[in-house]
């Protein structure tokens, strides 16, 4: 028997389709959906598996409205659990513009030709986000993609063409800064400056969520310890994501870390049990079968995979509207 996260909380965004078809991400989506399994498995970080505590949202429900309503949830959630720890994660388009300076993130709902009134601006996400009083709150912005994670290379070349007021941009300090304030705020963002986010080279997650998805596994814990907390995430990230970006693709990607708030518990370490005598080295091959089986259960089973549990050994599962038994 695991313990439960009782008191974890996440909002996980990934957009996915865009309206404007050519800002599709497709990766954005398969990144949610990795950790949203991870998030709910038993043996793994032992969120509870319902809507009380994770939502998930892909494609069409990314509308401004739709996050402003995921973050209004988290407000009300931290409301009536004082003792709540929230995690929100967006995957997408995070583009500034160059007259103005202001950042924008790029949902599901943009109208190109009216980009800086449609798409949702910096300053409504952290308005919405200052309303969450909890103590524990992480951001993670996952939103200078490469190449690799649109349809084309043609593709991208053409969107910094015809968007010529618009640059493509990890968030800036004063974006980040913004994010953080409140008491036990922490900001993760996927890069630096105008680095890109890279794909893994097998299409199937960011090379960032692979290694957020490791380091919930324990990739940066000690021998004994039976929660992840958030300096775990930022010691392994650090060192992992800038090594494969190296090796896969010869560029630079930082992952960069606002933590003057302070540490916290963000999950269970392999459902409480924690990591064995010789630590991550024992588990590693287990953890990255994991990583493995998750991305092929999405990839097998669609983009839509709403609830999965046990992803080593899947058993019953729902994706979209369908009921899956073993």
């Amino acid at each position: 028997m695991t313990d439960k996260f009782t008191h974890g909380y996440a909002l996980l965004i990934g957009v996915g389709e865009s309206a404007y078809s050519k800002l599709s991400l497709p990766a954005t989506v398969k990144d949610t959906q990795a950790i949203y399994a991870a998030l709910i498995d038993p043996e793994l970080c032992a969120y509870p598996d319902n809507q009380e505590h994770i939502r998930v949202l892909n494609n069409k429900e990314i509308t401004q409205q739709g996050i402003l309503d995921g973050l209004n949830w988290l407000k009300e959630k931290v409301i009536t659990d004082t003792s709540a720890t929230v995690f929100v994660y967006y995957s997408g388009h995070g583009w500034v513009d160059k007259t103005t300076s202001r950042y924008y993130l790029l949902q599901h709902d943009i109208k190109p030709t009216k980009l800086a009134n449609s798409a949702l601006a910096a300053e409504t996400f952290t308005d919405a986000l200052r309303q969450i009083r909890s103590e524990r709150l992480s951001v993670v912005i996952d939103s200078c993609h490469a190449a690799g994670m649109a349809t084309s290379k043609e593709v991208d070349i053409e969107l910094l063409e015809e968007f010529d007021n618009f640059e493509r941009v990890a968030p800036s300090k004063g974006f980040i800064d913004e994010l953080k304030q409140g008491k036990g705020r922490v900001v993760f963002t996927s890069s630096e400056g105008e680095q890109l986010s890279w794909i893994k080279d097998d299409q199937s997650n960011s090379i960032y969520t692979y290694h957020f998805l490791e380091a919930l596994q324990g990739a940066a814990n000690k021998s004994g310890d039976i929660e992840v907390k958030v300096s775990n995430l930022m010691n392994h990230l650090s060192k992992a994501v800038p090594e494969s970006a190296s090796r896969l693709y010869r560029a630079e990607q930082t992952p960069h870390f606002d933590i003057d708030a302070g540490d916290f518990i963000i999950a269970k370490l392999r459902g409480g049990k924690g990591l064995p005598a010789k630590g991550w080295e024992e588990v590693q091959p287990q953890a990255t079968q994991k990583i493995n089986q998750i991305a092929e259960n999405i990839q097998q089973y669609g983009r839509y995979i709403t609830n999965i549990n046990e992803v080593r050994d899947v058993q019953n599962f729902h994706i979209g509207d369908v009921f899956h038994k073993s």
